[in-house]
């Protein structure tokens, strides 16, 4: 079966079944054929090296409807002179894309040539680039990349389209883009094979392009308020700052293993130690851990700290930066996420977690004296837990399960118990408490923020505690860290710092429903 039957005959062939793997083994070797007769006559589209395109395909459409406004508004309801002005103010255009789609119409075509930002329909006449050109054009196939030179006009039907003057084959696809009445629609195949993804669901494109302009609003806002962007290192002796587990390698020149970090936290506050009292980094982090449709064991992590503040001042830089995000990302500070329209325009709630698990538990924390009393409670709750779990980390488990599903509109959880947040700062009030909050949207946390803490010998019992924690199995656990806590002997002014995982608030900004679809290439497990 010849390509050019497949490409006319769509709507009646391929419109039932999608494409075997020998129906691509074979249009494969017809398109294999196709090049090697062009190279054959000395046309080798491989052979091009540029293409001096002058216009997105976006812009077309904007320029065209200024003209045509400009001109109606000159020439009043005469629609011949309208007419005659429109094709004397011809808007010549060079453009370059990919086949989408394409209409035989024997002597006339229409292709529509997708560019990175919009489709445009294209009309190929023989009469116009004359009959060897269009005769060599009717060959190519769609997924070819080309080059179109021509004028912009409107079609009896409306459709604002390049009449093609000139038309040149860029690059030649040699495997076939899935059936348009299909799509890619298979998951898998989709986060695998990502570039085709972007070709043929122009949606998907879309939210990598708000994801970069998600990065882009937020190093502006943080630039604005006087933080300064740094890097600090991945490969690390002690994966700190964090409870996960690291990846491990080796680092041949040095002969030692290392570690893949697992957050941006303690070489920040060195910084923060050195002067530089507002720092931000927005940076890959590695933990090993499981895959869902909110993690992936790479993520794109932002931490920032701000000497001089706590972690009040935290959730006021936050709230104010969600609403600005949503203004210049979704135009709105109302977004609608799955079922729920999520509201980022109003003030936040703020609970303790102990005032929310309280409300939606019923459990008053603050009359539990110890940890037997605490697993007393989750064994009436039917709640699983580990011998090594205290008091807090109980509570905990009673927030995960009680309440994290009813938190849809913003609201920051404050004041953990000190059992769960080893480098943040008690509560001068109530000691088994720490100065940290977490924000949560649609039942997820958004973002992890402390008043930092800065003495240098609670650090190091508190280190000395995870130590314990690590014997006992806990691979979570922290490990001391010398030289950082040289740094707070060296002296940490009073910090607010927080964490921002990125990609869930790009999943919250553009309405999508699992991590790996703003992702470009996330973790997946090999074929092999």
């Amino acid at each position: 079966m010849a390509e050019e039957n497949i490409k006319t005959n769509a709507a009646s062939a391929a419109e039932e079944t999608e494409q075997t793997e020998e129906d691509i083994h074979i249009l494969k070797k017809i398109r294999m054929e196709k090049l090697e007769n062009l190279k054959e006559q000395g046309k080798n589209p491989f052979e091009i090296t540029k293409f001096d395109y002058d216009i997105k395909n976006s812009e077309i459409r904007a320029q065209y409807a200024a003209l045509e406004e400009k001109l109606t508004a000159e020439c009043g309801t005469d629609e011949e002179a309208l007419k005659a002005a429109l094709e004397s103010s011809r808007i010549n255009v060079k453009i370059a894309g990919r086949i989408m789609t394409w209409r035989n119409m024997g002597k006339a075509n229409f292709i529509d040539v997708r560019d990175s930002t919009d489709r445009m329909q294209v009309y190929i006449r023989m009469n116009d680039i004359g009959e060897e050109q269009f005769k060599e054009f009717k060959t190519w196939d769609i997924g070819d990349i080309v080059g179109v030179e021509g004028f912009v006009f409107k079609t009896r039907t409306g459709e604002v389209t390049v009449h093609a003057q000139k038309i040149t084959l860029l690059t030649k696809s040699l495997l076939p883009l899935p059936e348009k009445w299909h799509g890619l629609k298979d998951q898998d195949t989709r986060y695998r094979q990502r570039y085709v993804d972007l070709i043929v669901n122009p949606e998907v494109a879309d939210t990598f392009r708000k994801r970069s302009k998600i990065i882009a609003s937020i190093r502006r806002y943080l630039d604005d308020k006087g933080f300064i962007e740094v890097e600090t290192p991945m490969l690390v002796a002690n994966a700190g700052g964090a409870a996960a587990r690291p990846f491990e390698t080796h680092y041949n020149a040095l002969n030692e293993d290392v570690k893949l970090r697992i957050s941006l936290e303690l070489y920040l506050k060195r910084l923060i130690v050195g002067g530089l009292d507002r720092v931000y980094e927005i940076g890959r982090v590695f933990r090993n851990e499981g895959v869902d449709t909110r993690h992936n064991p790479e993520f794109t992590l932002m931490e920032l700290y701000q000497a001089y503040t706590d972690y009040y001042g935290m959730m006021d830089l936050t709230e104010n930066m969600f609403r600005y995000l949503a203004s210049e990302v979704c135009g709105t500070t109302t977004i609608p996420y799955g079922e729920h329209e999520i509201d980022l325009g109003k003030p936040f709630e703020r609970l303790t977690m102990i005032e929310a698990v309280k409300k939606y538990s019923g459990v008053d924390f603050a009359a539990v004296k110890d940890t037997a009393e605490a697993k007393s409670l989750a064994k009436a709750h039917n709640i699983e837990f580990e011998d090594r779990h205290e008091r807090g980390d109980i509570l905990n488990l009673f927030f995960e399960e009680y309440v994290e599903k009813h938190l849809i509109q913003p609201t920051f959880i404050m004041d953990h118990p000190v059992d769960i947040s080893p480098l943040t700062k008690r509560k001068p009030d109530a000691p088994d408490y720490v100065e940290r909050f977490e924000l949560f949207i649609n039942g997820w946390e958004m973002c992890n923020a402390y008043s930092e803490l800065n003495d240098p010998v609670d650090q190091r019992e508190r280190f000395i505690a995870q130590e314990e924690l690590l014997k006992k199995g806990d691979e979570e656990a922290n490990r001391i860290d010398e030289d950082f806590l040289r740094a707070l002997e060296i002296g940490m002014p009073p910090t607010g710092g927080i964490g921002y995982g990125i990609d869930r608030l790009v999943m919250l900004l553009t309405n999508s429903p699992a991590i790996r679809d703003v992702l470009l290439f996330p973790t997946m497990k090999s074929l092999d």
